[in-house]
């Protein structure tokens, strides 16, 4: 809970800042543009979250999305199939390659790191397969016109992909913070073993982390799709996975494991969001964006490390010890 005041508070301050240093921020146009974001980045954002909170990592997301936008432009638009079956059929795919990364590591007992890193090349090189090296657009949405509004659109003024994220965040709030599931997964980070003999199937929770990835990613990708109406194969999501980490490491969870909530990722996903808009608004160059982000994961990599080395001298120092 005092992590998630924390990183509210340094959100809080560098939205006040931000304001005072260009009343651009506060305009209708960039709070609802940049609620679009923080929905889209805040819902992947949110799988990987739980993934890291087994200790795992998922760095295929962002090629994911590539894959996944090629195959939705090639559904709706070349073979013109009905919206609603394509999208069944991209997140069922999203759920299947996320259950694909889960049963390699706990039935093989490869590192996640190595298992979403090769994701993370297969997807992208077949995204440039199917899409023959070109891009695919989605033209006028002829045909497919609800779909379209759906992913761009607004309810009552909010962007649908924002107002996705709090349906998400309170359900994804209550399956980590008030199920027996989430005790779980908390349990197979802090320690797998432990959570084994206490008769955890930890290898169903940890694939089961990886399908919520996958599932939530594939939620994403057709909302980064639509917004950019187009999908270039080699380039479309590059480095998305480093906002989702850098959101969930941000709001408290810990890349060793067992550690996070919901809303610390949430507020991390904002957070960021809120840091590529002080850029552009700033006017400084677009390209310190992965700056920005290698340090956010550095400053909480660092920062989790000295929280767990204070804690240990505690509890050393505490009397019984």
């Amino acid at each position: 809970m005092k992590k998630d005041l924390g990183i509210l508070l340094i959100f809080v301050v560098l939205c006040t800042v931000l304001a005072l240093l260009n009343p651009r921020f506060l305009s209708a146009t960039n709070l609802q543009n940049t609620a679009r974001l923080v929905g889209m980045f805040g819902i992947f954002s949110m799988g990987i979250g739980f993934v890291i909170i087994t200790g795992g990592i998922d760095l295929s997301s962002g090629s994911l999305f590539s894959l996944l936008g090629v195959l939705l432009a090639i559904g709706l638009v070349d073979h013109q199939l009905p919206w609603l079956l394509v999208v069944v059929g991209v997140l069922v795919l999203g759920g299947l390659l996320g259950l694909f990364h889960g049963l390699v590591i706990t039935r093989l007992g490869i590192q996640p790191f190595i298992v979403t890193l090769c994701g993370l090349l297969w997807y992208r090189g077949m995204a440039n397969f199917l899409a023959d090296d070109s891009t695919k657009g989605f033209g006028n949405a002829e045909g497919f016109e609800t779909l379209a509004h759906l992913a761009t659109g607004n309810v009552l003024g909010v962007p649908v992909p924002f107002a996705l994220l709090i349906v998400i965040g309170v359900v994804a709030w209550v399956v980590l913070h008030r199920c027996v599931y989430g005790r779980y997964l908390l349990a197979v980070g802090q320690n797998e073993e432990a959570a084994r003999f206490s008769g955890v199937n930890t290898k169903r929770v940890v694939a089961s982390a990886y399908v919520i990835s996958g599932s939530l990613g594939a939620v994403s990708a057709i909302f980064f799709a639509f917004y950019a109406n187009a999908v270039q194969p080699s380039s479309h999501g590059s480095f998305y996975e480093l906002f989702g980490i850098a959101a969930a490491v941000l709001g408290g969870c810990s890349l060793r494991g067992g550690e996070g909530s919901v809303l610390g990722i949430l507020i991390g996903a904002a957070l960021l969001q809120v840091l590529k808009n002080l850029v552009n608004l700033l006017g400084i160059r677009s390209s310190l964006d992965f700056a920005v982000m290698g340090t956010v994961i550095f400053i909480g990599v660092v920062t989790d490390e000295l929280l767990k080395r204070r804690k240990r001298t505690r509890l050393l120092r505490a009397p019984g010890a």
